[in-house]
């Protein structure tokens, strides 16, 4: 299939004979030597060698000249077939789109022409550089996200470009990035950049990774570890607590401190945090000062933060469905499904996943061919409605 694809396109331009013909340097050779042997013959018969051709022969008889003119140069080679870059789209009525090693071919319906070949957008638009200067403080833990003087937010710089769609979108979040090296590189790889991936404040290689992500295009979230309401389920150090203000806000600097470049939070846990309005409105209030999004992953139907965030100005966002919550590839395909026909009936639908190796390849084999239903991938931070950012 390889070939089939190479040919056509001109990438495969090795000269072979064909049919048994000599290539164009041995014709070339055929030829002058013929011409010279026609003219040492022709001089022969006049009574000349070679060595006195284009001089007058004895007795004023008439000479041959048989000049040797050189070969023109090889015409140049065909122009090669440019490959468009496009991101992947529906076929239109009459024509077929077919994936092929993991390129869209849509072929005409009528009359025999060339493929058109569609390769998806790898080359994503750059994210903005982090840390921006205007948008860091010092802190006894390290750097901390903040609101410029100038009125820049992280929210607004670090997210990816939204895109200029009308049709329905559906956003994805991976989360458990960076606790797992290759867990997290293989989604970093796989995934469209259009993914956003959620990292948590643990892992050895926590600030590498995230920077790997968004060189590779992914907007990048803090999963935040909160307090459950079992505190056997606790994920770990650092935990934001739920009734202990100064703590929680020591905990929450201390996360925030571990990498750069994220636009927003989204919860780990915290079913008892964010149950807890006085806890969870401080919370709040301190995204909005430091000019943060929120996205609620939908764990918790106790959960007060959406109220807390529209007290304190936050843009707020809740995930639609949870991908792989029950994790066999069969529910996670019909999970898809269902995000899907959320985003047709809704406009736009947010779903949130695991960042296990099974489920990201669900997603990447789902999200390869996802235009074929008229729904297209967007990042979650152009899902956010009324965005405030």
């Amino acid at each position: 299939m390889l070939d089939d694809l190479d040919r056509p396109l001109g990438l495969d331009r090795t000269e072979q004979p064909e049919g048994g013909r000599k290539p164009l340097w041995s014709v070339g050779a055929v030829v002058a030597m013929t011409v010279a042997a026609g003219g040492a013959w022709l001089a022969a018969q006049q009574g000349v060698g070679l060595s006195g051709l284009g001089q007058q022969a004895p007795g004023g008889e008439p000479e041959a000249r048989a000049s040797i003119q050189p070969l023109p140069p090889p015409a140049p080679p065909a122009p090669q077939v440019q490959v468009q870059q496009a991101a992947p789209e529906a076929a239109q009525p009459g024509q077929q789109g077919e994936i092929e090693n993991g390129v869209r071919v849509i072929r005409g319906g009528g009359a025999a022409g060339p493929a058109i070949i569609r390769v998806p957008d790898g080359a994503a638009a750059p994210l903005a550089p982090a840390p921006d200067a205007r948008l860091v403080e010092k802190s006894r833990f390290g750097l901390l996200p903040k609101r410029g003087k100038d009125g820049a937010t992280p929210a607004q710089v670090y997210a990816r470009p939204r895109p200029a769609v009308t049709a329905p979108r559906i956003a994805i979040i991976i989360g458990g990035m960076g606790l797992n090296d290759v867990a997290t590189q293989s989604a970093i790889s796989r995934l469209p950049a259009a993914v956003t991936l959620a990292f948590a404040p643990y892992g050895a290689h926590l600030e590498s990774l995230a920077g790997s992500a968004r060189e590779a295009g992914h907007e990048i979230l803090l999963q935040a570890p909160m307090e459950p309401f079992d505190n056997a389920d606790s994920p770990g150090p650092h935990v934001i607590p739920a009734g202990d203000a100064p703590r929680a806000e020591d905990e929450l600097h201390w996360q925030m401190s571990r990498m750069v470049g994220y636009f927003g939070v989204i919860n780990y846990l915290g079913g008892k945090l964010t149950a807890d309005r006085e806890s969870v409105s401080a919370l709040m209030a301190e995204f909005s000062r430091r000019g943060l999004n929120y996205v609620d992953d939908g764990s918790s139907p106790q959960s007060l933060a959406g109220e807390a965030a529209a007290e304190k100005g936050v843009n707020f966002l809740k995930v639609d469905v949870r991908i792989d919550e029950t994790r066999k590839p069969e529910a996670i395909d019909a999970a898809l499904i269902k995000l899907e026909n959320l985003a047709r009936q809704n406009g736009v639908a947010v779903g949130f996943a695991s960042g296990l190796t099974m489920t990201s390849e669900r997603i990447a084999n789902y999200l390869a061919d996802i235009r074929r239903g008229g729904v297209v991938l967007a990042p979650v931070s152009a899902a956010f409605a009324g965005d405030k950012r």
